[in-house]
This record gives C-alpha cells, structure tokens and sequence, in this order.
C-alpha cells in the first residue's frame, strides 16, 4: 500500500473519503456531453468499445465513460444520470462502497459501474439481496448494457444449470448473493470439469451493502445431501432445488410421530418461572430443578444428566428452547404448512432459510407440522467468505457511513459519501420516549390520526410481524385503513410500497431494508403529488428502535427522497424488547406524563445505550464467528487445491500408480487405462469430499464441547479450539488419500465404484444456516458481553 494512502487512512475517520477528484472527472464528463450526444448508437458502441484497451485507468478516460454511460442511458432507458450518480459510478469504480439516499438511483449507477469494471477485463457479478431485486435489475438495464457492448444476464432460484452456465458467461451476471454461495458449493463437489457453472471470481458489486457484509456476513450457506449409505450409481451432484417430495430423508431424522413431538407435548406442559427459568437477556433457557425432576418422571424415571442420557436431555433442551424463546409471527411464521424464518434486518420471509436440524425440528413439532428433511452438511460457506474470494469488491448503500469501520476490517472497503442530487429537507424530530409499550402504541395511532386527517401518507415501522397486526389492529379500532407489509404478504411488496406515498395512505410495515422500490410521493402514477406535498410529505413513523441505527435510518430514509418534503418520528418505550434485553440493569424512576410520555434525558439516554450495547455485542460475535470461520477457510483451501489437482488432471490415477501400483496393473490389464483413471479420479473426490464434509461435523461439535470446557475453567475458547482443529486439519489430506487408496485396492476388475463404497448423495439441496438464536456455538462463549458493555457480571450455564 502507498504511503499517502496509508497516511491517509490513519489521519481520516472511516467514511471520509475525500470526493473532490470523482467531482472533477465528473465535471470533464460534462463537458463532453454535447460531442458524446451528436454520436450514432454505432459510434457510441463503438467508441465505449475503444476504452477496453487502456482499462480506464487515467481520468479521461474515466471522464470518457461517463459521458458515454450518460449519453447510452439517456438513450436506452429515457434516464440521464445526475451528477451525483456519475459520482457513485466513480466511487464503485474505485473498489468502494458509495452510501446513497434512497431514491438517488443507486440501480442505474451500479449498472454503469458494472459495465465500467467489465472494460477492464473482469467478469462482473452484481448481487443482490433476493430472487425479484436480481431479475428485475438485469432487466431494466440490460437494453442500457446491449448499448455499451456488454452482455448481461441473471440467475434466480428457479435457473436451471444450464441457464446458470449462461449467466455467468456474460460480462455482466445479477444473481442474489445466496445463489452465487450455492453454487459455488455444488461446484465444489463437482465430479466432472464440464458441470462447473460459475467463471473465476472478478468483481462483486454488492447492493445494500451494508446489509450483506455486516448483517448477514458470517450467514452460512449450505449444501446439505441424504445419507450416504443409500446405494446409488449417481456421481452428479444436483444443482436443482429439490421440493420436499423428492428429498430422501436420512434414516435417523425424526417423522412427525417420533421424539421431537413427543418432547414438544413435555415441555408445553412446564410451567415458566417453576420449570424452568430465562436468562436475563432471554437468550437461554434452562430447566430448574423441578423441571429436571418433572421431565425425568415424564420420560419413566430417567437420570437426565447421565451419559446415556445425554440425545435425551439435548432434545429436551430444543423443544424447550422452541417452546420458550421462538415466537409465531416474531421469529417465524406458519406458511403453506411450514416454518418460515422471518429475517430481522429485513422483516420479510428469509427464503430458504432454516435454524440447525435439531432445532428446526424441535419448532416444527411445537406447530404440530411434519418434520421438513434434514440431512448431512456436505458443505458450505458464510457470505464474508464469498465476498472475500474476488479480487474487486465494491457496493452501495444508503446507509454505510456508520459501519466504514467494519467494512474497512472486514474488507478492506472505504466508504465515499456521496451528497443527494437535491438538497433535504427531511425534518426528523426528537423521539418520543413513554414509561410502557401501551403508552406508545396510544400515542402511535394519535400521531397517524392527525396526519392522515390531514391527507399526509404515512409509513410506519415495526419491529417484528407481530407487532404490525398489532398496530393496524389499532388503527382499524380508530377508524383508520391500513395496509399492512410485513412477512405474511412480502409477494405484494413492491405494489404496496409504490402506493405508500399516496395522498392520505397509511402503511404499516416491519423492515424496509432491502425492499427496492421507491416510495414516490402521491403513489406510483405520482396523480397525488402536489397535494401530498402539501400535507407535509411522508412522514414515517418508528414504533420503537431496531437492534442498529442503520435499520432506523433505512426507515427514516423513506421520507424526504430527491429533496421532497417528508419527515419522521420515532415513539419508543422503556419496556421495550430491546431495552430490556440489553440494557436490563438501567432503570428509571422519575416522573411521567398522564400520558406516560417521559421527557427526562437520563431515560432517553437508557434507550440510546441499549441500541449502543446490542450494536457493541453483534460486532464482537461476527469478530469471534469471522476469527473461527478463518481457520476453517484456511483448511478448506488446502482441501480444494487438491480437488482441483485431482478434478482437472490425472493426480487421482498418479496416486493409485504410486502407492497401489500391483492393483492398479492388474485393473487395467482387466479395464483399460480410461477406465481405470477415471475410477481413480472419482475414489480419490469422493474421499476428499467425505472427509471434509465429517470434518466440518467435527469442528461443529469440536466449537459446542470448547465452549463449554472454556467457559467453567476460564481458558480462551478460539485458542482451545484451535489447539485441536489445527491437527485435525493438517491429517485431512493424509485421511483422505489413505481412504482411497484402500477403497481402490477394493475395486473389482469391472471398477465397479459401488463395490468400492462410493455412494453419492442421491439428493442435494441448499438452505441458509440461521444463526442459533441461543448462541449454541457463538453467543454461548460471548454471553458475557453484554455485561461487559453494561458493567456488570455476566451469567454462565
């Protein structure tokens, strides 16, 4: 790294990048706009086409692209990019992620920053936050790409591999960062070349940035299959997504009849407070003594804590934990006859997404619903990893100035601030702080009762799905008409949001992060406009704060967008979730209004700092789950050099010739050189794949029992765990040769592969591993933190 840059990042806070020189390249971009205008399509194509060969490296030929992307904007999309947004493009193309306003046209600048990073020779990959925002990006911009030369294309859930390969040929691919994860696990278990779909990583532009590296970053993706001791000739590993009818279950995962069920009646019947108890920041529960004695007497007279016991007393530990601290409508909800996880940064459906086996099944009994397939973890990878593989990453946001720290640690990112196109004018107001939830939710519908009177649109967040029924229950008991989007209905979101801004519309909704769609004052059509405005705009009203700043600035950012009036409001409560949680020893005590409105600075500051603390413990549980995480990579990568050795060329057969070289002469005296290499090079995979997959079953249990030790003898948990996870890894390649060597010296003259032990997967499928929310791996070890934050002395179990 050059020293002025290292000077300059020791000198300047995170996100301060200096704009002045992306403004002055825009600026030449302007003055060119006038000869790029008097170019024929051909010319311009053309004339974008010449900028391939200096890589748009110096400022003109930055400027250049500009004006040329504005000019093929212009034509292609009936768009002309401001100023501000070819600021974005500049900031993209210079490896960091660009914080825009919503409704600053973050969708058209990352399309030219795309095309821009795809002139100097890099494969670009787009990626977004879900299946829709993909599909419908490639397709807006796709005519304005065609126009600079590039081609482009998406994949979505639904692709088809061959449909994948095809995308990730073209210069450009939109895809949600989720199918890029998975399908770069498939290809790690490839079996042949030609069934590769994804190209060498080049440039990753990452939409809601923030979101994606800091909320979702140490997310695991994975790849899960059936047992492996089902017979089957299939060496392919599927890339479709199975329906539940097509998946094999494994031979020990529960049916709607079997213990899970059985556990979920037990624990329904014991009493909280008597059976078993909470911790402070409800983030565990635990059986008392009583409830030990009860369970025992439950399940016939039984030592719950003896050894034999132990499958028992972790089952019954997951149903208590379902029973205890998921909720309907708050964690998860019940759709089409299956749980559904609910994301908390983005209060809609998590698709495809599921909590570890055990506990799946536990929530799954406690609805009374057939247990979906689990299955063994064959592989996977968090989203951090992913991001980490390409050599160029960039993003955009609007809400990443307070997160430049973390993105600087994590990746190396620095964040430019790129100013709105129209000044704001936004007015947020003060919070409203009241003694009880009850206070505030009165006071909620009062504040949406005067504006809607007056024809203003009106927003309003919730935390959780819950609470959105709640509150437009409320309202409804007022007189009012909500329109509700939160998890339930997150298929009519883009319809409900573009109408949200309506003349006299209120909508009610959990998070609005990542949803993708403008809220343009007087609706869709924007009939309403002048007369919205006139009522004072959006105003957007918080029903209590998220667990980071960020979600409460991505509702505010609603308002006000391309300098239209609007405001907002946040009405919070000392009894709210999040106060409780993480700030449980701060009380107050002082005096009220009759409406419980509490105007004192020490309660408002009890507020702010639980925000504060639960910001401080999610950052050191992704430092602790990055620090684990990096170890696992790191031998993940030996383990995947060698697979390619083996996948591409002939290092499988070289070894049977070095260490089994009587039998391999012998079959191929029998089977043919082909034949016999061919065999070689599927043994020597297989194994790869199997000890890798019960190595990361290893760690798995290796973190769980780690922690446990660690925390009752004060040792570091990441230090004992790597004490033994590093042996283990450097055995995994000597492992995984010695078992093919034995299973090939096993082969019959015809190399039949099944006498040999090697049985595929006769199914695959992909989910995303939702954090256990009782810190089963993570938070276990960090449950102390947040008494580090607080002050005082944390619990242990």
């Amino acid at each position: 790294m050059a020293l002025r840059e290292r000077l300059r990042r020791l000198a300047q806070r995170p996100g301060s990048a200096d704009i002045g020189p992306l403004q002055a390249v825009v600026a030449e971009a302007g003055r060119r706009e006038d000869d790029v205008r008097a170019l024929d399509d051909a010319a311009l194509t053309a004339a974008v086409a010449e900028l391939r060969e200096t890589g748009l490296r110096a400022d003109a030929d930055l400027a250049a692209f500009c004006a040329l992307g504005r000019e093929a904007a212009r034509r292609a999309l009936g768009e002309r990019p401001f100023d501000v947004q070819l600021v974005g493009v500049l900031a993209l193309l210079s490896g960091r992620v660009a914080e825009m306003a919503t409704g600053e046209g973050k969708t058209l600048a990352g399309a030219l920053a795309a095309a821009g990073h795809a002139l100097r020779g890099r494969r670009v990959h787009v990626l977004s936050v879900n299946d829709y925002l993909a599909r419908r990006d490639a397709e807006w911009m796709r005519p304005l790409h065609a126009l600079l030369g590039m081609t482009s294309g998406w994949v979505v859930q639904e692709s088809a591999p061959d449909e994948r390969r095809a995308a990730y040929a073209a210069d450009i691919t939109y895809a949600p960062v989720s199918e890029v994860g998975f399908d770069l696990l498939r290809d790690r278990l490839a079996t042949d070349p030609d069934a590769l779909v994804l190209p060498e990583p080049g440039v990753a532009l990452i939409d809601e940035a923030d979101s994606v590296l800091v909320d979702e970053a140490m997310v695991p993706l994975v790849l899960a299959g059936n047992a492996d001791d089902e017979p089957t000739t299939d060496t392919a590993v599927s890339p479709d997504e199975p329906t539940p009818t097509d998946l094999a279950v494994s031979p020990d995962q529960p049916t709607p009849t079997d213990l899970p069920g059985d556990h979920a009646e037990l624990v329904r019947r014991l009493r909280p407070g008597r059976d078993y108890t909470t911790d402070e920041e409800a983030r565990n529960v635990q059986l008392t003594p009583a409830g030990a004695r009860e369970v025992e007497r439950a399940l016939g007279g039984i030592d719950l804590y003896a050894p034999a016991h132990l499958p028992t007393l972790t089952a019954v530990n997951l149903a208590l934990h379902a029973e205890a601290l998921l909720h309907r409508d708050v964690d998860y909800i019940v759709r089409d006859g299956a749980v559904k996880l609910i994301s908390e940064s983005r209060g809609r459906v998590a698709l495809l997404q599921r909590w570890p086996d055990g506990l799946h099944a536990a929530v799954e009994a406690k609805e009374r619903l057939a247990a979906s397939p689990g299955g063994e973890i064959l592989d996977s990878i968090t989203v951090q990893e992913l991001i980490g593989r390409y050599p160029v990453r960039c993003g955009m946001t609007g809400t990443a100035l307070a997160v430049a720290g973390q993105l600087r640690e994590f990746y190396e990112l620095d964040v430019v601030v790129v100013p709105p196109n129209r000044p704001r004018i936004r007015v947020d107001e003060p919070d409203r702080l009241y003694a009880t939830a009850d206070d505030r939710d009165v006071a909620v519908v009062e504040v949406i009762a005067d504006a809607h009177a007056a024809g203003r649109p009106v927003l309003a967040g919730t935390p959780d799905v819950a609470a959105s029924e709640r509150l437009a229950r409320r309202l409804r008991r007022a007189g009012l008409d909500p329109v509700v989007l939160n998890a339930k209905n997150d298929a009519a979101e883009a319809a409900i949001i573009a109408e949200a801004g309506a003349y006299g519309a209120i909508t009610v909704s959990t998070q609005m992060a990542g949803r993708g769609t403008d809220i343009r004052l007087g609706g869709a059509d924007g009939a309403d406009r002048d007369r919205a405005a006139e009522a004072g705009g959006l105003l957007v009203v918080g029903t209590g704060h998220y667990h980071s700043s960020r979600l409460d600035d991505q509702l505010r950012g609603r308002a006000g967008r391309q300098g239209d009036p609007g405001g907002s409001v946040f009405l919070t409560a000392l009894t709210d979730d999040l106060v409780t949680r993480y700030a449980p020893d701060q009380t107050y005590d002082g005096p009220t209004a009759d409406d419980g409105l509490v105007t004192d600075k020490g309660a408002h500051w009890i507020a702010g700092h639980a925000q504060r603390v639960a910001e401080g413990v999610d950052l050191e549980i992704h430092r602790n789950t990055w620090r684990y995480n990096h170890l696992i990579g790191l031998q993940r990568e030996d383990v995947l050099a060698e697979r390619d050795r083996v996948l591409r060329g002939d290092a499988g057969d070289a070894l049977m010739r070095d260490r089994a070289a009587a039998h391999h002469r012998e079959l191929t005296d029998a089977a043919g050189e082909d034949a016999v290499a061919a065999a070689a090079r599927q043994l020597v995979l297989f194994h790869l794949d199997r000890t890798w997959s019960r190595h990361l079953a290893y760690l798995a249990d290796l973190r769980e029992g780690i922690h446990l030790r660690s925390l009752g003898r004060g040792l570091d948990p990441l230090v004992e765990f790597n004490r033994e996870a590093v042996p283990a890894g450097k055995r995994l390649l000597a492992d995984a040769r010695d078992a093919a060597v034995e299973a090939f010296n096993a082969l019959p003259p015809d190399v039949d592969l099944t006498a040999a032990g090697v049985r595929r997967p006769t199914a695959t499928w992909t989910y995303i591993a939702h954090d256990n929310p009782f810190g089963t791996l993570d938070e276990r070890a960090f449950r102390g933190l947040v008494a580090m934050f607080t002050g005082r002395r944390g619990r242990s179990s």
